[in-house]
């Protein structure tokens, strides 16, 4: 079975050559920029597509005849592709999942960090010749509201606490190991809150305006997840009015975020290129389970 990784980066590419063994399957590696038309003609006798944050339209993906996995390196596939729709069409879909849990966590504090000192803001005014010392929030004795608790999340709680946070935390299933509260409880006594849950169709616009309008004047929104579990307007309009004070968002609804889009020119949003699992450790391992998981394909077919 032929495969290719159809979108290999400058940052990915030494990462893959490090991970790769003498006794792994053949993977074409394609480096070169494609035009989402292209998609058909790239895959061409392919049967297996490993796939960075590449878009997969079905209607492109329908036309790869040969195609009948797509490795998707993450979690977030359904951002990318829709796999119900794939999966009709004979073409498994395969995510990685815990391979970043500890970076995205950090990466979440980080964005914390930021949105409540205004780094970025007296960064960007220190570069352009303006000094303004803004005040900050301090963290320790704040609450941090946790939504999905996964492994990232579980992270995100851990570093949180040892910041002398209380973590309060909803999820859609019973954890025994950390404080669960209703959702609305969590919404009014968060100053912080982080999301971290997998996004499927119960969970897309999980927060609009009515739950940021339960939400403490002030609160600082985190999103790391998926862009898509927050209703794009109302998380505009809160920002605007300065109910959610600042957003630390590392996740958009398209990708890249366009320069003329609103949240680009706020100065109470900080912001990063969906970047979050983006460490040389975590590179690491999803690129090796990815790897791992077309080695066990291509053993099945022999």
């Amino acid at each position: 079975m032929k495969s290719i990784f159809i979108d290999c980066n400058d940052q990915l590419a030494p990462v893959w050559q490090r991970v790769l063994r003498a006794d792994d399957p053949p993977i074409e590696v394609n480096r070169k920029p494609f035009a989402q038309a292209g998609l058909p003609r790239l895959l061409d006798g392919y049967a297996i597509c490993i796939d960075d944050h590449s878009y997969m339209p079905t209607e492109l993906v329908a036309q790869c005849g040969a195609l009948r996995h797509i490795v998707f390196l993450g979690t977030g596939a359904a951002s990318y592709m829709n796999a119900a729709e794939l999966n009709a069409r004979g073409i498994k879909v395969h995510t990685i999942k815990g391979y970043g849990d500890t970076a995205v966590a950090e990466h979440a504090i980080a964005l914390m960090f930021s949105a409540c000192r205004d780094v970025a803001a007296m960064d960007r005014g220190i570069r352009a010749g303006t000094w303004s010392t803004r005040e900050g929030v301090q963290l320790r004795g704040k609450t941090l509201g946790i939504i999905g608790l996964g492994g990232i999340g579980r992270e995100a709680a851990r570093i949180g606490r040892g910041l002398g946070m209380e973590v309060i935390a909803w999820n859609r299933s019973r954890r025994d190991d950390e404080k669960l509260v209703a959702l609305d409880e969590l919404l009014a006594r968060s100053d912080v809150i982080s999301l971290h849950l997998a996004l499927d169709e119960k969970t897309r616009g999980f927060i609009g305006a009515a739950e940021i309008a339960r939400t403490k004047p002030g609160v600082i929104l985190i999103n790391t997840a998926r862009a898509a579990l927050v209703e794009e307007s109302a998380l505009i309009d809160a920002l605007r009015s300065g109910h959610i004070r600042h957003a630390g968002l590392d996740v958009f609804h398209a990708e890249p975020l366009r320069p003329d889009h609103p949240l680009a020119a706020m100065a109470n949003v900080t912001l990063t290129a969906h970047a979050g699992f983006r460490t040389l450790e975590a590179s690491m391992t999803l690129l090796r389970r990815a790897i791992d998981i077309v080695h066990d394909i291509v053993g099945e077919t022999r």
